[in-house]
């Protein structure tokens, strides 16, 4: 369970066209986001894409500190992951890895849901342990969503969002 006492959905929905699927550890599909510099950059400010074991331990990592979502899109009548997103207690992780589908409200859409699940688990905030000043996207979003700055960190900032 990976957060105690707290059983995650199979399923958050977020919109007509968007839904959370609970990770069920087959991740292969994702390696492809992974090995594209531009969203490793993003994710973790250097340009080392990831294997498959290292895929697997970040993903295993998520999972056992939080609730690990695969972020889906209806696509005619089928779901289509394109994107990962980690809600946990001490830091919340999200990666848009369809790059089509940047800059288009996905990621707004999907915090804001796993907002709202925070406050019905009755949380006092969310945090987001490192947003990267280069990363303009990402710290746009989050602002939006009422996330201020609370700390320097070696490449940005985290945030904070006090529920």
């Amino acid at each position: 369970m990976p957060i105690e006492n707290i059983e995650q959905p199979e399923v958050l929905p977020v919109s007509d066209s968007l839904r959370l699927r609970k990770y069920d550890g087959k991740h292969d599909f994702a390696l492809s986001w992974y090995l594209d510099p531009e969203t490793v950059w993003l994710v973790d400010g250097d340009k080392d894409i990831y294997t498959p074991e290292l895929l697997d331990k970040m993903y295993t990592h998520q999972d056992t500190h939080g609730e690990l979502y695969f972020i889906e899109f209806r696509e005619n009548d089928s779901w289509k992951p394109i994107g990962d997103v980690c809600l946990s207690l001490d830091d919340f992780a999200i990666v848009i890895g369809e790059k089509d589908f940047r800059g288009k409200g996905v990621g707004r859409a999907v915090v804001s849901a796993l907002i709202d699940r925070a406050r019905a688990l009755g949380w006092e905030k969310v945090r987001v342990g490192d947003v990267y000043d280069f990363n303009d996207g990402s710290r746009r979003m989050f602002t939006s969503l009422g996330f201020r700055e609370e700390a320097k960190t070696a490449k940005g900032h985290s945030y904070i969002l006090p529920l």
